[in-house]
């Protein structure tokens, strides 16, 4: 249903290189700068990360990207704790969401929560 995010940032160019990492183990990458603005995606711009507007403050978000299989949301999980992120929930079942859900939290530059989820058993 959704076709693209922004959220707001304080250092766009830290945060890139977070999603950098965390996203390829999930088939995402960079695919798009424009002026201030970088763009993530496994296709086409479905994540943007722009600046906060100096009479702002970035307001938590919560982004959950899918993941194809476990061993990805594994794999997320290693990428972002290895990019300095702070590990919010290791990779775990969450049956109160569905039997299936398989998990993985943590914070990104900016404080956001970020999840990495497969609903495959």
């Amino acid at each position: 249903m959704l076709d693209h995010i922004a959220i707001q940032v304080r250092d766009v160019a830290a945060c890139a290189d977070f999603y950098d990492a965390v996203l390829a183990p999930l088939g995402g990458k960079r695919t798009k700068e424009f002026g201030d603005f970088v763009s993530f995606g496994t296709t086409g711009h479905s994540l943007w990360l722009v600046p906060v507007d100096e009479d702002s403050k970035a307001r938590e978000v919560h982004l959950a990207f899918a993941a194809a299989d476990r061993a990805a949301v594994d794999a997320f999980h290693a990428a972002a704790v290895a990019a300095g992120a702070e590990s919010l929930h290791a990779p775990q079942l969450w049956p109160q969401y569905h039997e299936s859900y398989y998990g993985a939290f943590v914070r990104d530059p900016d404080g956001n929560n970020v999840e990495a989820v497969c609903h495959a058993p």
